[in-house]
């Protein structure tokens, strides 16, 4: 541990450009400014770049797309099918993979328009795949308009796929033609080639298949699982189409064949998998043929929604939320819509029948601690957090799930009082638990029991031996965390700037630290000295993980919070609850070395493990300084893709596990005040003279 805090503090010795000070947040290091100035950069008109077709796409695919594996890319051709299908035209969809990984989509829609447009100059379906911000679904008003509900927002679907992709061929059937067209690298190769003939004046559609790139993401794959998840889906989400998937192997094509007719609750009984509910699923749906008389003209026709939802009394829930048939993985207002509607109806229910105990305020997480849920919204003017469309932020869609749920789940409640009764006994037992446990997170203050920290991004899972609590460095780190995580079973609370140094602070000093008491209150563990025997059963999770950037500021962020830990809660360390993430600080981009070594992403964790890596690459025989290393600058610049798979998945991640040893506590304490006591500036400062050499500066 001594060892791990002398690295932080010590990451930048002593010299004519930088120094130390100390201060109520810990050591600080000063760099002066001439020392840090770059005298060769050159700023003037030259430096500007317009971005032009592509382009933007090419130099920054994490802005449009994910880029762990090339399934959303696949996805922008699929959605664009079955939007064809909302819209009314076709009813089949098949989706090909094939063994060279290229995937291939084909519909039975109307088919990409193919003739000249009259202000580019272009064939339409052309501009389809080359021009970001062009399509046919901006207008969804009027006689013109192509289509009135569909995931399409903001015209870059299908180029983001030909952008990323090395090949990527076009077939569309339309009046009583075939027109044929190819790209590569996102450059047209074969301009557009149209055949008339007797076959295909009763054909319709677009067909696509596309050769993801692998250059741009971190795994060339297709995971196959979640490719048939999506296809299936989406025959669930709209019934009566036809979805079929079929993937190439040695021997053929394997083929499955999806068609529903049962909708959302046929769906919702897939993705329970026989478990056993507590009561019997409330389904319905409502969509709007006009303005309701409940709302302003916000709400348009053809708005509303199609859900199933259900109650475990024990078990792992789920939940699973779509917006005009694309899957909003984050939720957005369409589900927060449809939690306040379905808990206001419940609480309306409740008090009618005086069922709460006295004493016990219900909050929406009792009952949604124990529902599983599938929702698809139809939202006529979308908006999403981001092009990959896995956040819906419609302000108006809160209230129209509100107004398609509320009354019907308090009508099924009254029609259903005790299958109604049994669901409100559930979320009765989670507010007691939820009570009993919050006694032990009691503060001497005026409110009383203390509520959780606003900003602490909880898990859903209420078994605490599984939860993982992140603590991460600074609001844009804790976005892309909250977006990465698994909301089972991790939590995220984002921390402003450095904590306090809590070195020589008595406890009653620390909980009157805003910062150290939202720590404190989200653990559930009261600061506490090394002679204390503290009540680690209020214990919330099984796992604390400190995760800041791999930079000195990091680090020192690091070091305070191990100062926290150690010096006032000693137990929590003790019972080996508490870790250190372990972030890269590089990424290697390699080129691809032939048919059997396809391009690939490697993450080094310093520059010792980068020198390793690098001396790997040219064992295997990679051409010098073919690779790209770029550097990063802070958990907040990763994606959340690569946030999960390089920190917080538990199966790729690094984690280090902060140990302390009673027989070692008199030798851990010295360590401490040597490092981070005001009061030590002297011996800090030996120390460090005669450790210099032993470290790396990181400017």
């Amino acid at each position: 541990m001594s060892t791990a805090l002398q690295s932080v503090v010590a990451e930048q010795p002593p010299g004519p450009d930088r120094w130390w000070s100390i201060g109520d947040r810990g050591p600080v290091v000063h760099t002066s400014n001439i020392s840090m100035a770059n005298k060769k950069t050159v700023y003037n008109e030259a430096s500007f770049r317009a971005l032009k077709g592509l382009e933007p796409v090419r130099q920054n695919p994490g802005m449009y797309t994910h880029v762990v594996h090339p399934l959303h890319i696949i996805q922008e051709a699929i959605d664009n099918a079955v939007d064809e299908a909302l819209a009314g035209f076709g009813r089949k969809v098949v989706v090909t993979l094939f063994r060279d990984g290229s995937v291939e989509v084909a519909d039975e829609g109307r088919g990409i328009p193919v003739g000249m447009h009259a202000e580019e100059g272009k064939h339409v379906v052309e501009m389809a795949f080359t021009m970001l911000h062009a399509g046919g679904k901006f207008n969804k008003e009027g006689s013109e308009s192509a289509y009135v509900i569909a995931g399409g927002l903001h015209g870059v679907g299908v180029a983001v796929t030909n952008a990323l992709s090395r090949r990527l061929e076009v077939t569309v059937y339309r009046e009583g033609g075939k027109h044929e067209l190819a790209f590569e690298n996102g450059d047209i190769v074969q301009t557009l080639k149209s055949t008339k003939a007797k076959e295909f004046e009763r054909r319709t559609g677009t067909v696509v298949r596309a050769w993801p790139d692998p250059k741009y993401f971190d795994s060339p794959n297709i995971p196959q699982g979640e490719l048939e998840h999506l296809v299936r889906s989406k025959a669930y989400l709209l019934p009566g189409l036809t979805t079929v998937l079929r993937i190439e192997s040695k021997d053929g094509f394997d083929e499955k064949t999806w068609t529903y007719k049962g909708g959302m609750p046929q769906y919702f009984d897939a993705m329970i998998g026989g478990r056993e509910l507590a009561a019997p699923i409330f389904t319905g749906e409502r969509y709007f043929d006009e303005n309701p008389k409940e709302q302003s003209t916000e709400i348009l026709p053809g708005e509303g929604a199609a859900w199933a939802i259900g109650f475990l009394a024990y078990g792992d829930t789920f939940t699973e939320s779509h917006v005009n048939l694309i899957p909003t993985r984050s939720g957005g207002t369409h589900e927060l819509g449809f939690r306040n509607g379905i808990f206001d109806a419940l609480r309306a229910f409740m008090d009618t029948r005086s069922i709460t105990p006295k004493g016990v305020k219900l909050v929406a997480e009792d009952m949604w601690s124990r529902a599983c849920f599938t929702l698809s919204a139809r939202i006529v003017r979308t908006q999403f957090h981001g092009q990959t469309k896995e956040k819906l932020t419609t302000k108006h869609a809160v209230r129209l799930l509100e107004l398609c749920v509320r009354d019907a789940f308090e009508l099924w409640l009254n029609a259903h009082p005790e299958d109604g009764k049994r669901i409100a006994e559930l979320a009765v037992e989670q507010a007691m638990n939820r009570l009993r446990k919050g006694q032990k997170y009691e503060r001497k203050k005026s409110s009383g029991v203390a509520t959780l920290p606003g900003k602490l991004v909880d898990c859903a899972s209420g078994d605490t031996s599984r939860n993982e609590l992140f603590m991460v460095e600074g609001d844009s780190a804790g976005g892309s965390a909250k977006e990465a995580r698994d909301k089972d079973t991790q939590a995220v609370l984002p921390l402003r700037g450095k904590v306090l140094n809590t070195m020589s602070k008595d406890s009653r000093t620390v909980l009157a630290n805003k910062e150290l008491q939202a720590i404190a209150t989200a653990i559930g563990l009261d600061p506490h000295g090394f002679d204390d025997t503290p009540d680690l059963s209020g214990l919330r999770y099984g796992r604390i993980v400190v995760m800041t950037d791999a930079d000195v500021d990091g680090g020192h962020i690091q070091a305070l919070l191990l100062t926290f830990f150690f010096m006032h809660c000693p137990k929590l360390v003790e019972a080996g609850r508490l870790y250190v993430a372990q972030p890269p600080l590089f990424k290697i981009e390699v080129p691809s070395q032939g048919k059997n070594k396809p391009p690939r992403r490697v993450y080094c964790l310093d520059e010792e493990e980068l020198d390793d890596a690098l001396g790997l690459l040219r064992k295997e025989g990679v051409k010098e300084q073919s690779w790209e290393i770029s550097r990063f600058k802070g958990l907040g610049e990763m994606s959340p893709e690569q946030l999960w798979d390089t920190t917080m998945n538990p199966d790729t991640r690094r984690l280090v596990q902060m140990r302390l040893d009673r027989d070692e506590i008199q030798r851990v304490r010295s360590t401490f005040e040597l490092l981070m006591d005001a009061g030590e500036a002297e011996g800090r400062r030996n120390w460090m003279r005669e450790h210099w050499r032993s470290v790396e500066a990181d400017i």
